[in-house]
């Protein structure tokens, strides 16, 4: 071969090296300025992305794939976000270990608590922990998450408690007593007698069988709004008799017994 035609050849391999350097180059710069969008991550990130969909909250309606997860390996080591990126200003974010409860980022309310858990709930729920501390009772000693096992949950009473009557419902147990201040019975003027006898027997069973006018009264009728209230005769009755009468017995009693079973 002739030297011209050396020289021709090398100077086109040359020129093909030069091309194909400066294409890989350019490519190269491409792919590095490349930007990741939602679109790419589902190509891989099949779950996530399902539950987002189904139980996100604002982290689906708010927030796009990015917004969390800035980067990608091996460009960008660490792509977890701490929640105080986006969540701050508020009592409950300043909280630490925010994955004890909310286990799952792309499920944020889907709020799972560990046993004993209390000091998380008062950022939010201030007024039970106030009928709490303010009327003490066994549920005072109890941790939240001793009855609220789950976010939200609200656990029948008979979970713990024995009921007062057969078949009794939550809705009855409500009536009388207020979870977070249990002690403190309160009750309607309509609460069913039969519910007072679960625990006044003897006082329903004497009332019932009585023959006097009494035994057709509720027992709220006589004591009203308050458990334990005792009222006076006199509320309903007036002053009945001589005062003559009522200084030799002073007290109703003496002669018509217990209001439960009265003496004619």
């Amino acid at each position: 071969m002739k030297n011209s035609q050396k020289r021709s050849l090398k100077i086109l391999a040359s020129m093909a090296l030069t091309v194909t350097l400066c294409w890989t180059a350019g490519s190269g710069t491409a792919k590095a300025n490349a930007v990741l969008s939602n679109d790419d991550c589902i190509k891989c990130h099949a779950a996530a992305p399902q539950t987002i969909d189904s139980k996100g909250g604002k982290h689906k309606t708010d927030v796009s794939c990015m917004d969390c997860h800035q980067g990608h390996p091996p460009t960008t080591a660490d792509i977890i976000p701490q929640c105080n990126m986006c969540h701050e200003g508020e009592p409950h974010f300043a909280l630490e270990n925010c994955l004890g409860c909310h286990r799952d980022p792309h499920a944020p309310l889907d709020i799972k608590l560990a046993e004993g858990i209390t000091d998380a709930c008062l950022t939010c729920h201030t007024d039970q922990y106030d009928q709490l501390q303010k009327h003490p009772s066994l549920h005072t000693e109890l941790s939240c998450s001793e009855c609220h096992n789950a976010h939200g949950l609200i656990p029948n009473c008979m979970q713990c408690h024995e009921p007062h009557i057969d078949n009794q419902q939550m809705a009855e147990c409500l009536a009388c007593h207020k979870v977070h201040m249990p002690a403190d019975v309160a009750y309607a003027e309509d609460i069913p007698s039969t519910q007072c006898a679960a625990c006044h027997d003897t006082a329903y069973d004497l009332l019932v069988n009585s023959q006097v006018k009494h035994a057709d009264l509720a027992c709220a009728t006589c004591h009203q709004d308050t458990h334990k209230m005792i009222p006076k005769c006199e509320d309903c009755h007036g002053v009945p008799h001589p005062a003559g009468l009522l200084a030799k017995f002073p007290t109703c009693g003496d002669c018509h017994g217990i209001a439960h079973n009265l003496n004619r």
